[in-house]
């Protein structure tokens, strides 16, 4: 698994936490700017100068790290990979924090914030040219506005960049209209909708009241003219009413930008109540086909996130994106044989495969 958490083996800076861009040190095309550190790889260590001052932190098996935008902590001696040149996604957890307590969260609620907001916009814009970066969770909008003004900040710097927000649209307000429309073309939201049953909604979020304010708010949202992504885990308690999600998504919220229908991840939460909530598509996929079938005769544009594509029918599989971050993606033993491989997300790293899918096999 890639590593994106360093410990640094050697600090030799006197200063407060900072946002370097690493370079190759024989790379003599591009000229060094004050964010940019020099690195080598020096036996299994990398150093890396910066007119700051340097520092080291092992590798293992990775020995490229062109492009990639480090926050370094001097005094705590660590640093965080923020944003990985080559990496299919790059995501900042902004908090653990969040008002909801989902029973497949994979990042369960706890007392934390890392409201570093300076650096990342700092480390934002050292970005390479046309990323897309994420913002999570917990719930980021608990910190809405220097989130608000954080992104804005850096779309001034570089209008090139997007970024991906992750929320639970409970904590938009009438008054953040304008906000949000002066980010529509930059920002996409990423929001949950679990059913179109507000008790079935409320009691995977464990939250009363939740379906009603999401409703408002996708409202407010869609005033601002801005893009959201619909999000929707598919668990056994809203399997069942998937196709009627499907017929009220298709009919009253054709403006969103795209539904992802999202297989779950086997950790926090979703660990701990795997039994309960795990749907095994590559056996039982009746109630997910005939939601897609929906989707595709009312010309509403729909993916699949998560899935291995041996557990999705095959005439859906062209729906199955590689959602899974390449730092925690994994193949099993029988993908070695599998002709669609390369076209496939894979499984998670922490994937239990004696209970999980019982369908797998090579395409």
């Amino acid at each position: 698994m890639i590593r994106l958490n360093l410990e640094l083996t050697d600090v030799e800076m006197k200063m407060s936490p900072v946002a370097l861009r690493l370079l190759p040190a024989d790379d003599n095309d591009a000229a060094p700017t004050a964010s940019d550190a020099r690195y080598e790889v020096v036996g299994d260590e990398v150093l890396a100068r910066a007119s700051c001052g340097q520092f080291r932190f092992r590798v293992a098996d990775e020995k490229t790290f062109d492009g990639d935008v480090l926050l370094v902590f001097p005094e705590e001696r660590r640093a965080t990979r923020v944003i990985r040149a080559q990496a299919n996604s790059n995501t900042i957890l902004l908090t653990e924090e969040c008002d909801q307590v989902c029973v497949m969260c994979s990042q369960p609620p706890r007392n934390r914030r890392y409201a570093f907001f300076d650096l990342y916009a700092d480390a934002c814009k050292l970005a390479p040219p046309e990323s897309v970066i994420g913002i999570s969770g917990g719930e980021p909008t608990l910190l809405k506005s220097p989130l608000i003004e954080m992104m804005r900040g850096v779309i001034q710097e570089r209008p090139d960049l997007r970024f991906h927000v992750l929320t639970n649209a409970q904590h938009f307000e009438p008054d953040d209209q304008a906000d949000l429309s002066a980010l529509a073309d930059h920002v996409l939201w990423g929001v949950p909708l679990y059913s179109g049953s507000p008790e079935i909604h409320d009691a995977i979020v464990g939250k009363p009241g939740a379906y009603e304010k999401l409703i408002e708010n996708l409202l407010i949202l869609r005033k601002a003219t801005a893009q959201v992504e619909l999000r929707t885990v598919l668990l056994s308690q809203n399997l069942d009413s998937l196709p009627g999600l499907a017929e009220f998504i298709s009919t009253h919220l054709r403006w969103v930008s795209y539904w992802a229908i999202m297989q779950i991840e086997h950790f926090g939460y979703a660990r701990l109540n795997w039994d309960n909530i795990f749907v095994d598509t590559s056996v039982r996929s009746g109630q997910l086909s005939a939601c897609l079938d929906i989707c595709r005769a009312r010309a509403t544009e729909v993916a699949l996130y998560n899935f291995p594509l041996c557990t999705v029918p095959a005439q859906y599989r062209s729906l199955a994106h590689a959602s899974i971050s390449d730092w925690k993606q994994r193949y099993l033993d029988v993908c070695a044989e599998c002709s669609a491989r390369d076209a496939c997300g894979g499984f998670f790293e922490w994937y239990p495969e004696k209970k999980g899918y019982r369908g797998i096999r090579p395409i």
